[in-house]
């Protein structure tokens, strides 16, 4: 009996040590979720991997909170769905900070500045917002550019609005001409401007300014807090800005 009781306690100490070092080797996981066709913030490169910005800068904040990342795609349309079901511990690939989505999660201090613009084929004759009057608008569904528009006077003078899971099949519906102009995030048209030289313009008025953060889940305090000095870290030490160079030439992110 009292060998039993000793193998018993030998096993209970082993499953200790195994459990402490799974802990202490990162066995701690958040699951971002991400639209994988955001270029440049998360999308697939040629090899079917996963990069962009907010790939990069989530992989080295968690880095320093001791986790490790999984990156989950998601509908765009169900982000916030997903995060509050659990099935994703954060909302990270240019989501932008509005009153309305603050009743429904909590955000990070905004960390990049952008724009909803409207971009149009290099050969149109759209020159202002106002040219969009009886014109085909395409943008993502459920998005911060289908919240521009519906904000914005024009709206109600445009002809037909397209709604799409993502901004490839917008721009894709632009150049096949289903499309007159599509309502789009400054940083990713820019992005694919740079990609396809002479396709696109930006008319100069933009919709709306905006500011992308992070969601996390109503409730989940701790972890916003934990995640925010993470942030900051990034942005002391040089991390943030040598990811910006990298994506986007400049240091694009706020202090």
């Amino acid at each position: 009996m009292r060998k039993l009781s000793l193998l018993i306690m030998s096993l209970f100490l082993l499953l200790s040590i195994v459990g402490c070092a799974n802990s202490a080797s990162g066995d701690k996981e958040l699951i971002v979720g991400i639209d994988d066709k955001f270029a440049p913030m998360g999308f697939r490169d040629e090899k079917n991997e996963i990069v962009g910005f907010d790939i990069d800068y989530a992989r080295a904040a968690v880095e320093k909170m001791g986790y490790t990342v999984k990156f989950q795609p998601i509908d765009w349309k169900t982000k916030e769905s997903e995060l509050m079901s659990g099935r994703i511990d954060l909302i990270w690939n240019g989501y932008t900070i509005t009153d309305e989505r603050k009743e429904k999660v909590l955000f990070t201090e905004p960390y990049l500045k952008n724009s909803q613009v409207v971009a149009v084929m290099a050969d149109s004759n759209i020159q202002e917002i106002s040219d969009l009057a009886g014109k085909k608008i395409g943008l993502q569904a459920l998005s911060s550019a289908s919240n521009a528009l519906d904000k914005h006077d024009i709206k109600s003078q445009v002809s037909d609005i397209s709604e799409y899971s993502d901004n490839v099949l917008a721009l894709s519906d632009l150049k096949n001409g289903r499309v007159d102009a599509v309502v789009i995030d400054e940083v990713v048209i820019k992005y694919y401007m740079s990609k396809e030289e002479g396709t696109y313009k930006l008319l100069e008025e933009a919709l709306a300014p905006e500011e992308y953060g992070v969601g996390v889940k109503k409730g989940q305090e701790d972890l916003l807090s934990e995640l925010q000095k993470a942030l900051d870290e990034l942005n002391t030490d040089g991390t943030a800005a040598e990811i910006s160079e990298k994506w986007f030439g400049e240091d694009k992110v706020l202090k």
